[in-house]
């Protein structure tokens, strides 16, 4: 059995607020990303993954390395854990809602309750580090 789900994810925010995405049959956000397809790196992860839900394009020279966060996988079985690794970067585009995505907003610590365990975690450590409210 896999311990670690493997996902990638982008961190995006904006006065105050970080991106955030609600999955068409989910009732809890998640930061934008996903799963990783055979060997893509990281970096071809984001790329691909923010295309496919928001359907804009990642500025590679732009990408920084954030970290990496763990918890309990929401809907997998207890110990089933997700691995998150956070990138932030810039986009050229404009955010649609698109394939697995019935909508996006932009989240702050107020609406903590409304995301999954491991973003949980994710939005603790961006107001410490004073990028959202």
């Amino acid at each position: 059995m896999r311990e670690f789900i493997d996902k990638i994810a982008w961190i995006y925010t904006k006065d105050g607020k970080i991106l955030s995405t609600l999955s068409k049959g989910k009732s809890v956000y998640y930061i934008p990303g996903g799963k990783r397809e055979g060997n893509e790196t990281d970096h071809e992860t984001l790329v691909r993954e923010i295309k496919e839900e928001l359907d804009v394009d990642i500025v590679l020279d732009t990408v920084e390395y954030l970290g990496v966060y763990d918890a309990q996988s929401d809907g997998a079985e207890k110990g089933i854990k997700v691995k998150m690794t956070c990138y932030i970067g810039d986009y050229l585009g404009e955010l649609k809602a698109s394939s697995e995505i019935k909508r996006f907003e932009w989240l702050s610590m107020s609406d903590i309750k409304k995301v999954s365990a491991v973003d949980k975690i994710i939005f603790l450590d961006i107001f410490s580090r004073g990028l959202i409210e």
